[in-house]
């Protein structure tokens, strides 16, 4: 079992931070720090969630910390349909609901779906009744030839975002499920053409082929800014925006007549 201060080092090395700069930014000594890491100081709750503050630490793991200290979790981890997170479930609501007629989703730390917009709703027609089994995975969702994938027009390019943006959030927060997702759909091969990064364009929109037109989107991310429950810290929502006139024109022409959002269960 790994102490606090076994921990406190991992995530230091993993934001590549030296002893100093983490003293620096916490405003405490570098001996201190090296004192926690070593075992050798037995900081306070206050101290633990200090450090892991200035390094980043999501909320789930900053209950870990505080365990390994030898204190009570911090931080709670309600369901989204909670009664104590109805206002910030409210909240996505209003945000999904805000960006009609364009498609918006909503997804937790495994890209599990847990809200969408109406102006989703067309494009889970043809898909597969068992990829809407819930946990709905987005990343399954748009690589399955039982889901989008026949829709996408540059598939490639979407597995490799999708490839960029995992490989990214596992090298800041490690997650054996998470992990175990991208070694499954996303993991390269040696002759894989999509394994490009698709870091090295501006923004590379998703091309559908749908509704016998070609509906070019790119995306971009809210998150809750200060959340202090797990949950919270853990939603993501992605909005998606057209990329010219024509893809702008077919969602304000079709958008569903139905007024209620579409929740997953989790």
């Amino acid at each position: 079992m790994h102490t606090v201060g076994d921990l406190l080092r991992q995530w230091r090395h993993r934001r590549r931070l030296s002893q100093l700069d983490l003293a620096i930014a916490a405003d405490v000594s570098a001996r201190h720090v090296s004192l926690v890491e070593t075992g050798k100081s037995n900081p306070s709750a206050d101290m633990v969630l200090r450090l892991a503050d200035q390094l980043d630490v999501p909320l789930r793991d900053r209950n870990r910390l505080l365990l390994a200290a030898g204190f009570a979790p911090r931080y709670a981890e309600r369901p989204l349909d909670d009664d104590a997170l109805s206002a910030a479930r409210d909240a996505v609501e209003r945000v999904l609901r805000a960006h009609e007629p364009y498609p918006a989703v909503a997804f937790d730390r495994r890209w599990n779906i847990v809200m969408t917009n109406r102006a989703v709703e067309p494009f889970f027609a043809d898909v597969d009744p068992e990829l809407l089994r819930p946990p709905i995975s987005l990343v399954r969702l748009g690589l399955d030839p039982r889901g989008f994938a026949p829709l996408v027009v540059n598939l490639d390019d979407v597995r490799a975002m999708f490839r960029s943006r995992i490989r990214r959030q596992l090298a800041l927060a490690p997650d054996a499920e998470l992990a175990a997702l991208y070694e499954e759909l996303l993991e390269p091969d040696s002759e894989d053409a999509s394994s490009r990064s698709a870091e090295s364009d501006v923004v590379i929109p998703m091309i559908l082929r749908f509704g016998g037109r070609e509906l070019r989107l790119f995306s971009t991310i809210t998150t809750f800014g200060t959340p202090m429950d797990i949950t919270l810290d853990e939603v993501a929502i992605e909005s998606y925006y057209p990329a010219d006139a024509e893809s702008a024109a077919y969602f304000e022409e079709h958008l569903p007549v139905r007024e209620t959002l579409r929740p997953f269960s989790r």
